[in-house]
C-alpha cells in the first residue's frame, strides 16, 4: 500500500505562488509516475503534470510556462511549484502515484486526500 500526503495548499491573490508537496510512504517496490490532477466540484479530475522515475515531465497546455513538477526519489516526493497563478486554477489538486506493491505486482493508482488552492482575482 501506498499512502500520499499532500501539503502546500491556500488561498493566494492572482499573479502568486504556491508550492504544493506530496510524500509517499508506505510499503511498496517502485513508484514509477508521480502526477498532479486537479478537479473543480461538479467537473471530471483532470492532469495537471506527470513525472517519470526518469525525470521525464509533461504538463497540461493550461499550465505549461507557469508550474514546474519536480520530484524527489530518494524521499518519494513530488512537488509542484506553482507561479503566475490564475483565478482559474482555483481546484482541489490531488496527488497520484503509480506504483508497483511487489517487483512482480502489476501498477496500482494511488490518490492523496487532495488540497485545495484558491486563487483570488
Amino acid at each position: 500500500q501506498v499512502q500520499l500526503v499532500e501539503s502546500g495548499g491556500g488561498l493566494v491573490q492572482a499573479g502568486g505562488s504556491l508550492r504544493l508537496s506530496c510524500a509517499a510512504s508506505g510499503s511498496f517496490f517502485r513508484i514509477n509516475k508521480m502526477a498532479w490532477y486537479h478537479q473543480v466540484p461538479g467537473n471530471q479530475r483532470e492532469l495537471v503534470a506527470f513525472i517519470t522515475s526518469g525525470g521525464s515531465t509533461n504538463y497540461a497546455d493550461s499550465v505549461k510556462g507557469r508550474f514546474t513538477i519536480s520530484r524527489d526519489n530518494a524521499e518519494n516526493t513530488v512537488y509542484l511549484q506553482m507561479n503566475s497563478l490564475k483565478p482559474e486554477d482555483t481546484a482541489i489538486y490531488y496527488c497520484n502515484a503509480r506504483a508497483r506493491r511487489w517487483s512482480w505486482s502489476v501498477e496500482t493508482d494511488y490518490w492523496g486526500q487532495g488540497t485545495q488552492v484558491t486563487v483570488s482575482s
